[in-house]
């Protein structure tokens, strides 16, 4: 049996069970949940090398972390003594079985709840996105402390304190009320937002893209989106954002791995699918009068789904930066609207506002004076480019910009 194989599956449900356990008896018991599906997977490892797949591993999952919790409860009296009355005070326990059920409807109700609860502003943002890869995407504590740039014992901290903050705080898994679910959105649209972008340009020493993390976050807006009142026109731009961006995955890496920048991609393995459902969801995203940066940032990722490289082009994506700054500032997005100004006026143009930015600590921003410089002052150019590879977080980057030098 493959180990990706066990490991996908249990990436898809872990965060399945956890949400439905933690549904039924409250988060105040989530830990419990995390380790009856560990101590799961363990029996289905075990017993599938020896016996074989069964015919439906998910439901043999399901039966068995079912039992396991039924039994957990009972045991130790913990159901009758302290879930009932906290549920429903006139609920008997014999119905307690009632709503613990692993059909989808459940899963996806459970799964929406968590989402919500996770992303309580009692919770730190970089602890939510932790709990997120964690209960959410069931990634494994040493995957986060190498997404974070951290270590298993620190991560550890952060989530205990993060669940304990669920627990003091009494954050119930249930979806908001219709007033504070408009607040909290923000906030969930923000985690996915973060999720996605740790994916598609990751911080791991060994990788730049997590196709992982990629897909776990449009899981969870497409989640959003199968619920009226979080299928709103900013969760169907942040939808449109990550399709456009997710259909370029194929063609930003060669076979052998090397990554390949945008104008050297082949189109033709772009995903057109992933494109004309951004598409859809961004025509989704055109009603209400409300304008996000997820809305330009979808147009601009609209924009590099069309390989041409017009001036046209690059001055459209230009105005659209122009827009996002005054939306939202940011520093990467500022860099990005200076390679857009390069693009659509010239390198001369570009580089004195590139020199305004002075972002020192960006290895990004060395790439770009690299790219500005090198039709201009070779010696600059490879200079910059020799700063950014310093500065890059991984070989792969390393790698693009030494091929970057050698043609200099």
């Amino acid at each position: 049996m493959e180990s990706n194989f066990l490991k996908q599956l249990f990436q898809q449900e872990f965060t399945k069970i956890v949400a439905v356990i933690s549904k039924r008896f409250g988060l105040q018991h989530i830990e419990m949940a995390e380790d009856i599906v560990s101590e799961t997977f363990l029996l289905a490892t075990e017993s599938w090398q020896t016996k074989g797949l069964p015919a439906n591993p998910n439901a043999w999952l399901y039966s068995v972390a079912k039992q396991k919790t039924l039994s957990h409860f009972r045991r130790n009296k913990i159901f009758e003594d302290k879930v009932v009355p906290e549920i429903h005070q006139n609920q008997i326990a014999a119905d307690y079985t009632d709503e613990f059920s692993f059909t989808q409807e459940n899963i996806k109700d459970s799964q929406l709840k968590m989402l919500f609860a996770i992303c309580t502003p009692a919770i730190a943002s970089e602890a939510q996105i932790g709990l997120a890869l964690r209960i959410l995407c069931g990634f494994g504590i040493e995957e986060i402390a190498e997404a974070f740039l951290s270590n298993k014992e620190t991560i550890n901290k952060r989530l205990f304190r993060a669940k304990e903050k669920l627990r003091t705080e009494k954050i119930q898994l249930e979806l908001p009320s219709e007033k504070e679910i408009v607040k909290r959105l923000d906030n969930v649209l923000h985690i996915i937002y973060l999720l996605f972008n740790e994916g598609y340009y990751s911080k791991t020493q060994n990788e730049i893209l997590r196709k992982d993390l990629c897909v776990e976050a449009l899981r969870l807006a497409l989640m959003l989106s199968t619920y009226e009142k979080t299928n709103v026109p900013k969760t169907n731009a942040l939808i449109a954002l990550i399709c456009f961006h997710s259909s370029r995955f194929d063609a930003r890496h060669s076979i052998d791995g090397e990554f390949i920048l945008y104008e050297q991609q082949n189109e033709k393995l772009w995903n057109q699918a992933l494109i004309n459902q951004g598409i859809y969801f961004l025509n989704l995203s055109a009603d209400g009068d409300q304008l996000t940066s997820y809305h330009i940032e979808a147009k601009i990722a609209q924009w590099h789904c069309a390989k041409a490289d017009t001036v046209e082009k690059w001055e459209q994506i230009l105005q659209l930066y122009d827009r996002l700054l005054a939306v939202n500032y940011s520093p990467g997005a500022a860099l990005n609207r200076t390679f857009a100004l390069y693009k659509a006026k010239g390198p001369k143009t570009a580089l004195t506002e590139a020199k305004k930015l002075n972002l020192t600590d960006n290895h990004f921003y060395y790439a770009l004076l690299g790219e500005l410089y090198k039709d201009m002052d070779r010696q600059k150019a490879i200079a910059n480019f020799q700063r950014a590879q310093a500065l890059a977080k991984s070989s792969l980057e390393r790698e693009t910009i030494q091929r970057k030098i050698n043609m200099l």
